[in-house]
């Protein structure tokens, strides 16, 4: 599936984001691999760490946050470049599957990494502190400074599982909704039909009689 190009009645094809720099395409063989390879990273991050990590010492600890990293860095890599596509064409049906899937596959993959920022946040602080004296964890110790702050509103690991596992059919697809209701919105302007971005823009023209007309 490649992301069709955006036609506009008076501009013609519109100019698109060149994405090569993240994958060829939404089809491609890249962007695949590295999605089964996270699947297979998370799985075996999960089978090595889950309910140990409390008793790891520091730089074991730190080895363990780097590969966590690693594997959300590529996460990471193939949300953007969904989020990407979509943005660019949210009324395209086929662009809209394609985010969803990446939505879903990511939060299937991302499931099996949910128990390690819950597991950290439950090592003593003083435990924590002497860990860090590992110059492997004392690399990271600003990020678990920040994951650790919001410890006080952390739910149970059933709760937090939950939110996640329910996140594409829950927030994500209402985001999802709004916008492809507002990208699909037309608004009448003199002989013209505006898209949202389009008549926003009329609201800064330099014409008066403009500006109260595509705000009316």
């Amino acid at each position: 599936m490649n992301a069709k190009p955006v036609i506009d009645e008076a501009l013609g094809e519109l100019p698109t984001w060149d994405l090569d720099d993240l994958y060829p395409g939404p089809d491609s063989e890249a962007l695949e691999q590295d999605l089964a390879l996270s699947e297979r990273r998370a799985r075996k991050f999960k089978d090595s760490y889950v309910g140990k990590l409390a008793v790891l010492d520091g730089e074991s600890l730190g080895k363990a946050i780097a590969e966590f990293e690693a594997i959300q860095e590529t996460l990471g890599r193939i949300m953007s470049y969904a989020q990407l596509v979509y943005s660019g064409n949210m009324s395209d049906p086929g662009v809209s599957r394609f985010f969803q899937s990446m939505q879903e596959r990511s939060t299937t993959i991302s499931s099996d990494l949910l128990f390690f920022t819950l597991e950290l946040n439950r090592i003593d602080d003083k435990e924590l502190d002497r860990k860090l004296s590992a110059p492997g964890l004392a690399h990271y110790g600003p990020w678990l400074r920040d994951l650790r702050a919001m410890r006080p509103h952390q739910l149970s690991d059933e709760a937090e599982r939950l939110l996640h596992e329910k996140y594409v059919a829950g927030r994500a697809a209402w985001t999802r909704l709004f916008d492809e209701t507002m990208a699909a919105l037309r608004f009448p302007f003199g002989d013209k039909s505006l898209t949202s971005a389009e008549i926003i823009n009329r609201l800064t023209d330099r014409d008066a009689a403009a500006r109260r007309e595509a705000a009316k």
